[in-house]
């Protein structure tokens, strides 16, 4: 039944937080102080975690435990998303056939063109 959630889906308790990644209430709220988590607030503005907020727990804890400070998770979590974003990005690029990412240089080429010529004539 869990592998059907939408991993992104908020929708379990604190309490099933903590007993899923045996950290305490106040670890987790320590985490998210920190900014290594982002838990959603209900309208009764408790916290509520997805799929995806558990395993980014389970990866603090298991940091935690190999004696990596806050801060070093920070760098490694800060690191992994600007890969993420680079493979993406690259995704993205490779999208394009080779013709269009040159119609995309040249609309580019052309702006900074006129930019320039603005600059010489004022």
């Amino acid at each position: 039944m869990i592998n059907k959630i939408p991993r992104h889906l908020a929708i379990f308790p604190i309490s099933f937080v903590k007993e899923m990644t045996n950290l305490t209430a106040r670890q987790i709220r320590y985490y998210e102080e920190n900014g290594l988590i982002h838990p959603v607030r209900n309208k009764a503005n408790q916290r509520v975690f997805s799929l995806n907020d558990l395993d980014r727990l389970l990866e603090i804890k298991s940091f935690i435990d190999k004696k990596v400070n806050i801060a070093g998770i920070k760098a490694i979590f800060s690191s992994k998303e600007e890969r993420e974003n680079i493979i993406v990005s690259d995704k993205a690029i490779n999208s394009f056939s080779k013709e269009e990412l040159e119609e995309i240089l040249k609309a580019i080429q052309s702006k900074v063109d006129t930019l320039e010529e603005d600059e010489k004539s004022s």
